[in-house]
């Protein structure tokens, strides 16, 4: 007998032919992706008998997609491959009254949808998250389209989910940080996030969120929806140990719909920031458009969309800077500055001080807890500069019905953005760029009413670069004459109590990040009786190339003011000329699953999943992989394997239930476990990689001679041989998180329903980074860690290195959380929600990337004891609470003509939040206790029993935030402090965002024609959110004295009440 195959079939073999052969030719990944979307429920008569056979037929409202099913014997039914969108469902069977209703399918959702029939009248199916063990909510294109987004951003609708927050203590404008908005997803590590489009990962070269080198990701109109997974996600998903973003990009209908807009924003309707002289001048204009519609309809639908962003915006920035008396050499004395210490200020310094550090023109700084007004060693610097960003977004997609039974779509995504700012101190401009693309294609075939077929293939491309630096006001950044490296400019200085200093152009790190990123998956959705079974394949191909430098110019650390003043450096970190570090990392990931959501009775679901997913350690392209094995080896181990695979028996069960106790689909009782593997990707091992011996040679000397600044330090880096080191635990354990919840589900009344839960998790063998482990190492005494005396007598514990970064896999990390949510609809056209998260995360650290991930992060904690590192997660938000807001005012039954078109129409929107702080740990600058390190972040103060001591901060006060009196210098100075890390918390968060629409239907073009005015307010109520002062935070210097601006806060969490215009035609 022989087969033969349409064009169209040809077409689908070869092209699932050379996926397969793909698979084969590059070896393992799969983070599950999305399959697609079901309906699943149960049809009974009033007195809660199943009826069999009903037949029940759902409708895509939007291309008119149907389907159809027949409900089983006891009046079970589920419906697959359903693409998110709004979806009508009738239900109908003999002797019945039809029942007809409406509802939303997210994506990558289990939906339910439980039908009442009545003789005589029809009732509307019950909906509810039933079905599922595990945590997660959607947002509707209507939330994104009408509450109010700060930069139209959707993917920050997010956080309206419980247990979602930003991590707002991330490294903006960074891209070796990444550029997206990073959150922590019940309790999880924001890198431990995976985000989707259309059912591909488009994480980044860090492991981190999409996002353009603003932070934001245009195409809100281009968003369906997106759903957000918090917890107890089942087995097809994979990658990710935190939570899954899923959103899914908006298609074409059968009938043309699109729009055009512009959204404007001008500095004249803006508050003044608090720090603000004066109110610096901003303008953005934001424009673009999308339409959608029929190639040939019922068949072959088109989207397209652009969004263009300009924007010119002043930063105020406050900076600290030496006093003219401190210039002179004239340094405040205890008690009260009244007199002073003559200090020989050396001319070297007077230069750099001449040329690069400008005057304060705001208050001086006091050290001490009084001082003679009009005194201080420093004082406040404040200027506005201009940031200047264009960014360009454009995507597209084609969906095309070959048949009833066999579905494709195409996405294709562009967003390409650039930052121009000046630097810390006004003396150069500083820039980074960002491109994305992303490609997805989808093919889905129906092989029987219970058997469907889902092919994903994507691609995801980041490119990142970021160190760029360009002239600006200040000619001398451009002087050589100020180089510790011949030829080059001026090199970094950083100095307790002052604003660092970057150095002069082409002098700092630069990074090019190319992230390529191949993906394919292939899942199959089973019906069964009562058995719903899901299975499937995927795997990705990870290409990561960097281009990097650091320290091309040096960066020279000083302990003290008065080391500054009298050119006394402790160390410098430089690259010796020539050093570029160009890396090519490879990593294969593959992963298999089986999922059985098995309705062991009418109101009774078992979810049991199963998924392995493995990873191969990753390589380099031309072998250059180094690690020393050991912290005290002479020579780093060169070559593969880096390190062993600990992902090898990554087998993760998935358990659940959920029941629905009264049979009504009102009231449901969930909870599930699962385990939650986190893959060693390439960013756990980049930058270790890219500045360590001998492949990219970064100089290191401590304790350098006096009057070694800026030129003779260079020398003895240089001729040393000792340089930077990367560590890695050569055998790590497996990297797991385990998640479990228990949630109740309930409707309270027809349109009000709550869900409350227990939800919690601990992460095993997390990464543990260190900056610098090249220590010298304490003895513990009964008063704690005492380092040898004098401070920096003592030896570090690798004399061949300049520093160690390591990477250690022996963090652990804890959260429990109470999560409430409640939506109510109200009226024909409101809708109110509301979430709210108690909860606590502990861990020993909370950076996956460096050590410095986060700005109140302690960047070298102590790796020989893990226990003093426990405490709050840098991320850490006890209370959150978020509530949102979408109201249509009706038009007054009086009305008529002008009147209803002036008073109908309106539509109010908005978005509160209300949470408490981040916490954040004091320290000492420089290296008080003599650890001889490059970064001697690792020394705290003593904890003060006194009156006034028991909360450590002054809520309300930026001057003086943390109460300075509570805490003290150990006795001796070489003892480690017993302030645990993360003790204090920073200032909370309140804010308010809302929208004014006006809707004006012209029926004359069309029925659906809308010329839309929007007013947007952000912040409305123009509360002052202080960030805490992490610039700031050290209290004393290696000497034990005290930092003039300890506690200084000098920038907020959130702008001023900006308010927004805009005009927008639907149609």
């Amino acid at each position: 007998m022989v087969f033969r195959l349409g064009i169209k079939w040809r077409v689908v073999f070869l092209f699932r032919a050379a996926f397969a052969l793909f698979v084969i030719l590059i070896s393992p990944r799969t983070p599950a992706q999305v399959v697609a979307s079901s309906l699943s429920g149960k049809i009974t008569a009033v007195s809660g008998s199943p009826i069999a056979n009903a037949h029940i037929t759902i409708k895509n409202t939007g291309n008119g997609d149907t389907k159809a099913t027949i409900a089983n014997e006891d009046g079970s039914f589920t419906i697959g491959n359903l693409s998110p969108g709004t979806y009508e469902i009738t239900v109908s069977a003999p002797g019945f009254a039809e029942a007809k209703d409406t509802v939303i399918i997210g994506v990558g959702t289990n939906q339910v949808a439980n039908t009442v029939l009545q003789p005589q009248v029809s009732n509307a199916a019950g909906k509810g998250q039933g079905g599922t063990s595990g945590v997660s909510g959607t947002v509707s294109s209507k939330n994104v389209s009408d509450l109010p987004l700060n930069g139209r951003s959707a993917s920050d609708l997010a956080t309206l989910e419980p247990g979602v927050t930003s991590a707002r203590t991330q490294a903006s404008g960074q891209a070796q940080r990444g550029f997206g908005n990073q959150m922590t997803i019940s309790g999880g590590r924001p890198r431990q996030n995976d985000s989707r489009l259309d059912g591909i990962s488009v994480n980044d070269y860090v492991n981190g969120p999409p996002g353009s080198a603003l932070g934001v990701n245009l195409g809100a109109d281009a968003v369906e929806q997106f759903s957000v997974l918090t917890s107890n996600y089942p087995a097809l998903y994979g990658r990710s140990s935190g939570g899954i973003i899923a959103a899914s990009t908006r298609s074409g209908t059968n009938n043309f719909h699109g729009n055009v807009f512009e959204y404007l924003r001008n500095s004249s309707f803006d508050a003044r920031n608090f720090f603000d002289a004066a109110k610096p001048p901003f303008r953005r204009n934001q424009f673009g458009g999308s339409v959608g519609g029929p190639i040939s309809k019922g068949k072959t639908f088109f989207f397209v969309a652009y969004e263009g962003l300009r924007q010119s915006q002043g930063i105020t920035q406050v900076d600290t800077t030496p006093s003219q008396a401190a210039r002179s050499g004239q340094l405040c004395a205890p008690p009260d500055c009244s007199t002073t210490t003559k200090v020989a200020v050396n001319a070297q310094i007077t230069r750099f001080l001449d040329a690069f550090y400008p005057l304060p023109n705001g208050a001086l700084l006091c050290p001490f807890s009084s001082c003679v007004a009009g005194t201080g060693d420093t004082g406040i610097f404040t200027f506005a500069g201009q940031q200047v960003t264009p960014e360009n977004y454009f995507t597209t997609k084609v969906d095309h019905r070959f048949s009833e039974k066999d579905l494709f779509y195409g996405t294709y995504m562009f967003d390409a953005g650039k930052v121009r700012q000046p630097d810390e101190l006004n003396d150069k401009r500083t820039g980074y760029d960002s491109r994305r693309q992303v490609f997805t294609a989808h093919e889905a075939h129906i092989l029987s009413p219970s058997l469907f077929n889902a092919f994903r293939f994507g691609v995801s491309r980041v490119v990142a670069v970021t160190g760029l630096t360009f002239p600006s006001g200040n000619a001398l950044v451009a002087d050589s004459s100020f180089s510790t490296v011949p030829g080059l400019n001026a090199a970094a200085i950083g100095v307790p109590g002052l604003t660092f200093f970057s150095g002069g152009l082409g002098t700092r790190s630069n990074y090019h990040f190319h992230w390529t990123s191949l993906q394919g998956y292939d899942d199959v959705a089973l019906t069964r009786g009562t058995h719903a079974i899901k299975f499937g394949f995927g795997l990705e191909r990870v290409r990561d190339n960097v281009l990097a430098v650091s320290d091309t110019g040096g960066e020279f650390s000083f302990n003290s003011l008065f080391n500054f003043l009298t050119n006394s450096p402790f160390s410098l970190s430089v690259a010796i000329p020539g050093a570029i570090s160009e890396r090519g990392f490879r990593q294969t990931i593959v992963g298999a699953y089986v999922q059985d959501d098995w309705r062991w009775r009418p109101n009774l679901t078992i979810n049991l999943g199963m998924r392995y997913e493995t990873a191969t350690v990753p390589t380099e392209v031309h072998g250059k992989l180094t690690a020393l094995r050991e912290l005290t080896d002479a020579q780093p181990h060169l070559g593969d394997p880096l390190i062993s695979n600990p992902t090898l028996r990554n087998f993760e069960p998935r358990v659940g239930f959920s029941w629905d106790p009264f049979a009504d689909a009102k009231t449901v009782l969930s909870s599930g476990f699962g385990m939650f593997d986190v893959l060693p990707l390439p960013y756990t091992v980049m930058f270790n990689e890219l500045f360590s011996a001998p492949f990219f040679k970064l100089g290191v000397a401590t304790a350098l001679p006096p009057d070694s600044f800026p030129t003779g330090a260079f020398d003895i880096a240089a001729s040393s041989n000792i340089f930077r080191q990367g560590f890695f635990d050569s055998s790590p354990r497996r990297n797991y998180v385990m998640q479990w919840n228990l949630t109740l589900a309930q409707d309270l009344t027809q349109n009000i329903s709550m869900r409350v839960g227990y939800v919690g998790s601990r992460g095993v063998h997390q990464p543990f980074r260190v900056e610098d482990a090249d220590i010298v190492l304490p003895s513990l005494t009964p008063q704690g860690y005492v380092w040898p005396s004098p401070p920096g007598s003592g030896s570090r514990l690798n004399s061949n290195a300049g520093r160690i970064t390591a990477a250690f896999w022996q963090g652990n990390s804890f959260y429990d959380a109470l999560q409430l949510k409640v939506k109510a609809k109200i009226g024909s056209g409101g809708e109110i929600g509301g979430s709210y998260t108690w909860g606590k995360t502990i861990d020993t650290s909370s950076g996956s990337l460096v050590g410095d991930e986060y700005s109140n992060s302690i960047s070298s904690p102590l790796w020989f004891n893990m226990k003093l590192n426990r405490g709050l997660a840098d991320f850490n938000v006890a209370h959150n609470l978020e509530v949102n807001y979408t109201f249509e005012l009706s038009t007054p039954k009086w009305a008529h003509g002008v009147t209803a078109w002036a008073l109908g129409g309106w539509q109010v929107g908005g978005v509160f939040e209300a949470s408490t702080g981040v916490p954040f740990t004091p320290g000492f600058a420089g290296d008080a206790l003599g650890v001889k390190s490059i970064d001697p972040n690792i020394d705290v103060p003593n904890l003060v029993s006194a009156p006034g001591c028991g909360a450590l901060v002054n809520p309300g006060d930026p001057n003086h935030y943390i109460k300075t009196q509570c805490f003290a210098v150990p006795n001796p100075i070489t003892l480690r402090g017993n302030l645990g890390r993360n003790t204090l918390v920073g200032p909370g968060l309140i804010n308010l965002d809302s929208s004014l629409l006006k809707n004006n239907h012209i029926k004359r073009i069309s029925d659906n024609f809308n010329v839309q005015f929007r007013a947007e307010f952000f912040n409305l109520l123009n509360h002052t959110n202080f960030v805490p002062p992490l610039d700031n935070r050290n209290i004393f210097d290696s000497t034990g004295n005290a930092i003039g601006n300890a506690g200084l806060i000098t920038s907020t969490q959130t702008p001023s009440r900006q308010i927004q215009f805009a005009l927008k035609a639907i149609w």
